[in-house]
């Protein structure tokens, strides 16, 4: 082939399907790295808001239809079950409910709402007690409000047990360190009967015989009144 047929040969190649003519194209310039970035600040956590405060300890009015109980004082004081202020408390004709870092909560408040009450003595408010079933209703009124709470189940305390001690006042009644989330109230009286049909006297410097019999129940209702 003569020299113009190879020049012929080279403007074919230059033909790109279709008969279109190649064009070369410039190399794409690389991008130079960009400087640097400082990191972004960790945002600031959105603070979540604060529990709800517990109920305030304050005296109310129980009533328990199911035993004929109805508007019973309970007094609220600082200290623990069955100690000498709240055995005062009781041999006044009323029930006690302890408070404070020994004690329980305040009527309708998250944790135990604790209630004690003679059952041989003074005005006997608790007598009947040990009859109260599962499923009956227990009416607590204060400041307005009244608060029902349904008997779901029955203990036995141990005066003589630190262990069953720290039950019958837990948050979670039974469960000592679990934590409470919800409301809870233990209605609790002597077992004294019960103790002198098996023989055992024992006593404790206010006359509470070694075992008390408690009714614990759960919130269901709250209404103002």
């Amino acid at each position: 082939m003569d020299r113009s047929g190879l020049l012929g040969a080279a403007a074919l190649l230059l033909v790109g399907c279709g008969g279109a003519p190649v064009v070369e194209r410039a190399p794409t310039p690389q991008a130079e790295p960009s400087a640097t970035r400082a990191p972004s600040p960790t945002p600031t956590p959105t603070p979540t808001a604060a529990p709800a405060p517990p109920a305030p300890p304050r005296d109310a009015l129980l009533s328990i239809p199911a035993l004929g109980i109805r508007d019973l004082r309970v007094i609220a004081y600082r200290g623990k079950t069955d100690d000498a202020p709240g055995t005062r408390i009781q041999n006044g004709g009323h029930a006690a409910s302890p408070h404070g870092p020994r004690g329980g909560a305040g009527v309708g408040g998250i944790g135990n709402y604790q209630v004690t009450a003679h059952r041989l003595s003074s005005t006997r408010a608790f007598l009947d007690l040990p009859d109260l079933e599962r499923g009956d209703r227990v009416h607590v009124t204060a400041g307005g409000t009244r608060w029902t709470y349904e008997i779901v189940s029955t203990r036995s305390t141990s005066f003589r047990s630190a262990r069953s001690l720290a039950e019958q006042r837990a948050a979670v009644p039974g469960h000592p360190g679990r934590q409470p989330e919800r409301a809870y109230v233990t209605l609790s009286t002597c077992a004294t009967p019960e103790d002198h049909a098996q023989g055992n006297f024992w006593a404790d410097q206010f006359d509470n015989p070694e075992h008390r019999i408690d009714k614990i129940g759960v919130l269901v209702r709250t209404e103002r009144v």
